[in-house]
């Protein structure tokens, strides 16, 4: 997976389309992505003590990694992401403008 927690991404397809955020968490193995504000669902939570009172909490769920691309600030748009090796160091790089990202 080559998205990262704390990546700038843009939404490309769903009800979010075209809206940018940052990266909270990355679920690899099921290829998933929670992104800050994007997927919004309402979850009903139960009091936790007696006299208190349940709510209804907004929160994230995850969405498809293929849903997303990374945010180039060069290119000011959504790129694919290559690799280029620089002194023994892995950095990713913009496939357009080959910034690093």
């Amino acid at each position: 997976m080559k998205l990262k927690t704390g990546d700038n991404v843009v939404v490309i397809s769903g009800k979010d389309r075209g809206r940018k955020g940052k990266i909270i968490r990355v679920f690899p193995k099921a290829g998933k992505v929670v992104v800050e504000g994007m997927n919004i669902r309402k979850k009903h939570v139960r009091a936790k003590q007696q006299g208190q009172k349940g709510q209804v909490a907004q929160m994230p769920a995850p969405f498809s990694v293929s849903n997303t691309m990374i945010f180039c600030e060069t290119c000011k748009k959504g790129v694919r992401v290559g690799y280029k090796m620089e002194e023994k160091q892995k950095l990713r790089i913009c496939k357009k403008c080959k910034a690093a990202v």
